[in-house]
């Protein structure tokens, strides 16, 4: 096997990481979600013609959530965390060699349908390199999403200067999903990082728009 060079792409990921965890004080929660509702919300919206992944409704429910959590939507700037006035969520990306993370803008202004076709033309355009670096740059919070594989929980890694990260895991034979977050804990106790997990869980356990 050819060794794993940390050079271009891979060597900016390599370095963005490490600052990341060398900057930061990274703490991760776990939870799980009843997906029976996510599901129900997934086949109507097939039904009327519209797909609808577990990723866009998650982007939904954190839109709508956000608000009530402003530290969970802030950068770190100069020393300071400032809760920014908008909800631009990063959907994290792999490629072949590399990691993207573009985000949806402006979520909580925006329905479902066009959440979900926000962030498919981010995921169809990125192996083209085709992202905008507004859209590279722009988040305030990111998901990740390792739900296609066996992983139930991870401790997924901030986004500098993003505070807090949202891992999605698979669902299991017990119909309920792996959550993860992980925030800086310089910022963010346990007790609210805990509220806040679980009000996205239930938020994510109750009803959503449908058609």
């Amino acid at each position: 096997m050819t060794p794993l060079k940390f050079t271009g792409v891979r060597g900016v990921i390599a370095k963005r990481m490490a600052e990341s965890l060398a900057t930061t004080a990274q703490l991760s929660f776990f939870a799980d979600a009843d997906s029976a509702s996510m599901t129900a919300a997934r086949a109507a919206w097939k039904a009327a013609g519209t797909k609808i992944g577990y990723e866009d409704l998650v982007i939904h429910a954190l839109a709508q959530l956000l608000p009530r959590f402003p530290l969970f939507n802030a950068h770190e700037v100069d020393g300071e965390v400032v809760p920014q006035a908008d909800i631009h969520v990063g959907v994290a990306i792999g490629l072949p060699g590399a990691l993207v993370v573009p985000c949806v803008f402006d979520c909580a202004t925006k329905d479902l349908p066009k959440i979900a076709a926000d962030r498919a033309s981010l995921v169809e355009r990125a192996p083209r390199n085709k992202l905008t670096v507004r859209e590279m740059s722009g988040a305030t919070i990111s998901i990740s999403n390792l739900g296609l594989t066996r992983v139930r929980y991870f401790t997924p890694i901030l986004s500098r200067p993003q505070t807090a990260i949202v891992g999605l895991g698979t669902i299991g034979r017990d119909g309920t999903m792996g959550l993860s977050l992980t925030v800086d804990h310089r910022a963010i106790d346990g007790a609210p990082a805990g509220e806040f997990l679980t009000a996205l869980a239930e938020a994510l356990e109750g009803a959503h728009p449908v058609p």
